[in-house]
């Protein structure tokens, strides 16, 4: 089959994947073609409510005209300098990003772990070069059930065994202690050479896990008393997605570096960064770190209009709103529902938990009942579904979606 046949069919392209694909990732049966707002279509043109949003990247909707018109007018001027040179669009993005989160410093790069990794390297050499802890002996604390992504540096922080399995030696000095227990995180602190404390506000991939009201608060007051650098990573439930612009801002807690991915470009172009102010950035000098796309024009106007509009659109306030509603629904369901035993969430990150084991395939059925009736989620950790809608998303939209989930649980059940 050569690159020029039409292929019409879902069938056709599922096959394509796993034949010349590699077998990394086990994807709802469904082939997606196209996408307006909160809404996708497969290739044989059925309709259907995207609840993922290509986990939490498509904040602003699928192809927001102002994003899209932001990228095809850069397009057509500039689309990468890499760093061995300035670029018009840098320096104008760098200043708007820095101002919009409150910090001194940015450093640009692409993908949310290459955020995350980054992260790290600047917390240790932080450590060094300002804490003054010996050389090669600093610690960083990570929460169980932590998911960063899956480079082997952040994996060495996992206790996932998809994740770790058969990919040792790990990387050292991170150590791994229970979410959501200070007690826990206050001992770690007290250990020789820690240098940082790194965590994800609310655990999305371990199926939105919220800690409890002052966890965050706690760990800035630890970072403080100890000095060590907090460290967020809000690639996921960053860019308004909780119901707040960041979900560290729940609590009112400024991290001292702050990781962002994601929505960052609205799910149009792979975009994260790093923020942080002087004294912590500036440990890293120039050849010590970077990317050849890190900072690209294309990147830099898309990032921009991407941010632009989740202020004109007022999304944090929409996430919040449309998320109660949400959740309101979820929880009548669990009153009338055997299967489904607890919903949680903030703003429009939520999941159910199905009353049973991670090795059941009930949530996975439920996925392929809901994508019948044309809503496409996916279940983590086997018993839990998270539903992660485009902010934009209507609150008509909002009922019609909780009327799916009902009568896919129904069926199923």
């Amino acid at each position: 089959m050569n690159s020029s046949t039409t292929i019409a069919s879902s069938a056709d392209l599922m096959k394509l994947e796993d034949v010349h694909g590699a077998h990394n990732y086990h994807p709802l049966p469904v082939v997606l073609s196209r996408g307006q707002g909160a809404h996708v279509w497969d290739v044989e043109g059925k309709r259907y409510l995207d609840f993922l949003s290509a986990y939490s990247a498509v904040n602003q909707g699928h192809c927001h005209p102002h994003i899209i018109a932001a990228l095809k007018s850069q397009a057509d001027q500039l689309t990468l300098t890499s760093r061995a040179f300035y670029n018009d669009q840098l320096g104008p993005y760098e200043k708007y990003v820095t101002e919009f989160f409150g910090y001194d410093k940015v450093l640009p790069i692409n993908s949310g772990v290459e955020a995350v990794e980054t992260a790290i390297k600047l917390c240790r050499k932080w450590a060094y070069r300002v804490k003054g802890i010996q050389d090669n002996l600093a610690r960083i604390v990570f929460a169980r059930g932590n998911f960063h992504g899956r480079t082997l540096g952040v994996i060495s922080a996992s206790v996932d065994p998809s994740s770790t399995g058969d990919c040792g030696p790990f990387v050292p000095g991170f150590d791994v202690v229970p979410y959501n227990d200070l007690s826990a995180m206050e001992h770690a602190a007290q250990q020789p050479n820690v240098a940082g404390i790194l965590i994800e506000p609310i655990q999305g991939e371990a199926g939105v896990i919220v800690p409890h009201e002052g966890y965050l608060k706690g760990i800035r007051k630890l970072c403080d008393e100890h000095n060590l650098l907090f460290i967020a990573d809000e690639v996921q439930t960053g860019i308004a997605r909780t119901g707040a612009m960041l979900a560290c801002d729940h609590e009112d807690v400024r991290p001292d570096v702050l990781i962002l991915g994601k929505a960052l470009s609205g799910g149009v172009f792979p975009v994260s960064a790093v923020l942080a102010d002087d004294p912590i950035m500036l440990c890293i000098k120039p050849g010590e770190h970077g990317s050849t796309f890190g900072g690209n024009p294309l990147a830099c106007a898309v990032a921009q209009a991407a941010l632009q509009v989740i202020k004109d659109e007022d999304l944090v306030e929409q996430a919040e709103n449309r998320g109660k509603q949400f959740r309101q629904r979820m929880e009548e369901l669990v009153t009338r529902s055997e299967l489904v035993t607890l919903v949680r969430g903030k703003g429009l990150l939520n999941a159910i938990v199905i009353n049973d084991h991670e090795e059941s395939d009930t949530a996975w059925r439920i996925c392929l009942a809901m994508r019948d009736l044309g809503l496409l989620a996916k279940p983590t950790h086997g018993n839990i579904i998270r539903f992660a809608p485009p902010l934009i998303i209507s609150e008509q939209q909002i009922e019609e979606a909780a009327e799916i989930i009902e009568q896919a649980v129904n069926k199923v059940q």
